[in-house]
């Protein structure tokens, strides 16, 4: 058995980017910051923010680029995945996502529309056989 599964809280880097895949799929991506303090040893506050790919397909993604903006308060759960590429040098590159499944937009504000384009490298494929992330869950299947 294995599990790969994120569950992240956190705020929006800069606002969300939507393209469209040939097929006219929307993909959304967005970096969200996860920050975590603590006091050390001498008792002074510390902190630390790690910076998370968020990759979020369909309609979903669509209504993230509609609505979320830099600074907004997301929840996101989905699934780890690194996928390679070459830049434009010709290096590979290795790049960590995080593909949503489930976006919870928290917080109040709103962002205005986003506008469309494609075909750029480091924009992930799209997945073959996948459903866009699936229906957001009934409100009985919430995880908290």
């Amino acid at each position: 058995m294995s599990v790969n599964k994120a569950i992240l809280i956190g705020n929006l880097g800069k606002d969300p980017e939507v393209r469209f895949t040939g097929t006219g799929r929307a993909v959304c991506k967005f970096p969200l910051a996860t920050t975590t303090s603590w006091n050390d040893t001498e008792g002074a506050r510390q902190e630390r923010t790690e910076w998370h790919n968020v990759i979020v397909w369909g309609k979903q993604g669509e209504n993230c680029g509609k609505f979320l903006s830099k600074g907004r308060q997301v929840f996101v759960e989905g699934e780890i995945r690194t996928r390679s590429y070459d830049d434009k040098d010709g290096n590979k590159r290795y790049i960590t996502e995080i593909v949503a499944q489930n976006v919870r937009f928290l917080g109040g504000g709103a962002g205005g529309a986003r506008g469309a384009g494609g075909g750029e490298p480091g924009w992930p494929e799209e997945p073959s056989g996948s459903t866009g992330g699936g229906a957001p869950p009934a409100d009985d299947d919430v995880p908290f």
